[in-house]
């Protein structure tokens, strides 16, 4: 037995020797392997009238999760999970739920309509899930509740209309002006500011009216806009309506400049109405993405990323609404009540510029961009041919009674 026993011990001994390899061997997996999944959520209209906004918001959402992903710097891999809110707000709140309901996942970006945003607000609160709004902008979502839960890294109607205002009265010196706008709280909101921006001028618009979303018909509006005369006429809505009433104003003959806000600000304001879009003005919060300070990397990345469809006016604060997640999770943690706090206390640079959020979580240093559609596409303002004299806008030549022609031979 001696023999035996003797291989047997000399086994024991190798093993002795060489476990703490094996153990070195098999217990340290590579890095990434190791790194917990953390599951963020992206809430838009995915689908719908206004998809477009709501997968270019996706995908800007998405690039800043790749890229903080490949970084190989973070201690967790991030995985995105998308819902539909389809710009309705009983999806919406259905959604919001959804994913206020899973566990695992500890934020969400969300929103680029308003009257979902708003309807949501109170669902983040109760499940206690940081909210990161990425494109609505109606202000009460972040200044009339205190649910620190929901923050906002885009502006709000508040100053896209006292600068509309501006621009137009001040500057252009137009004072003859009718509204319309989508009776959704959006609509009434943008109502709401334009209203108090103009008074604050000394100027009563001719008349106001509201229509309904999904509304074709407006001749019995425009109409009663066309006797009136005025210098303007402006739409608080979004860019399906808008579309339509531009293409009917032309119709009917109804000269008068046309002036949006943030919710026509889409390609496809300009591709569905070729040259009928000429010479259109509307408002978004932020610099041009020429001018942001990250703005032209963000399109490169974007580019490269091989996304089929644009960014459109809201993908960049999407970006920034990722990675102001995920650099919250990096430091406290996927823990949804740290987050809250952190999240709550954001002040930091990126592409967009400084974003500081205030004490009701809303990014306090906004700045606004006037656009004109110009040889269809939304060129700034002040970089046009019409800021420049170069071009005569509608409005001059209807306030002055001459026939305004269209300078752009559209496709």
């Amino acid at each position: 037995m001696k023999g035996p026993l003797r291989l047997v011990g000399l086994g024991i001994i190798i093993l002795l020797v060489f476990s703490p390899l094996l153990v070195f061997n098999y217990g340290c997996k590579p890095k990434e392997e190791e790194k917990k999944v953390v599951k963020i959520g992206f809430i838009g209209p995915l689908t719908g009238k206004y998809s477009k906004m709501g997968i270019g918001g996706l995908n800007s959402f998405k690039l800043a999760v790749m890229q903080q992903n490949n970084s190989g710097k973070n201690k967790y891999i991030y995985e995105v999970v998308p819902f539909d809110d389809e710009c309705v707000p009983q999806k919406g709140v259905e959604v919001a739920t959804k994913c206020c309901s899973d566990p695992e996942i500890v934020a969400a970006a969300t929103h680029y309509c308003s009257m979902v945003a708003i309807s949501c607000v109170d669902v983040y609160h109760k499940f206690g899930l940081p909210a990161i709004v990425w494109g609505a902008v109606l202000p009460d979502i972040t200044y009339g509740n205190d649910y620190k839960e929901v923050s906002r890294v885009n502006g709000t109607q508040v100053e896209q209309n006292e600068f509309n205002a501006h621009l137009m009265v001040d500057e252009l010196g137009f004072k003859k002006f009718c509204i319309i706008h989508d009776t959704t709280d959006y609509g009434r909101g943008h109502l709401k500011y334009f209203l108090k921006a103009l008074k604050k001028r000394g100027i009563e618009p001719l008349s106001i009216d509201g229509i309904t979303i999904g509304q074709k018909d407006f001749t019995t509006i425009l109409t009663k806009i066309k006797a009136l005369k005025p210098e303007v006429v402006y739409f608080g809505g979004l860019t399906a309506e808008g579309a339509l009433i531009k293409s009917q104003m032309d119709k009917l003959g109804v000269k008068a400049q046309f002036l949006g806000t943030s919710g026509i600000k889409s390609d496809d304001f300009n591709t569905s109405l070729g040259e009928h879009a000429e010479g259109t003005i509307c408002m978004l919060d932020g610099a041009p993405i020429e001018k942001m300070p990250g703005g032209l990397e963000f399109k490169k990345a974007y580019e490269e990323a091989g996304f089929k469809e644009p960014y459109e006016a809201y993908g960049p604060f999407a970006y920034c609404a990722a990675n102001i997640i995920i650099k919250a999770v990096e430091k406290v943690g996927p823990d949804r009540e740290k987050l809250v706090e952190e999240i709550d206390k954001t002040d930091t640079e990126d592409i967009i510029g400084r974003i500081h959020f205030n004490e009701y979580g809303q990014n306090d240093v906004p700045l606004v961009t006037a656009y004109v559609s110009q040889d269809g596409q939304w060129v700034p303002w002040e970089d046009s041919l019409y800021a420049k004299g170069e071009r005569e806008l509608p409005g001059f030549a209807y306030r002055e009674g001459r026939e305004w022609v269209n300078p752009y031979q559209g496709p």
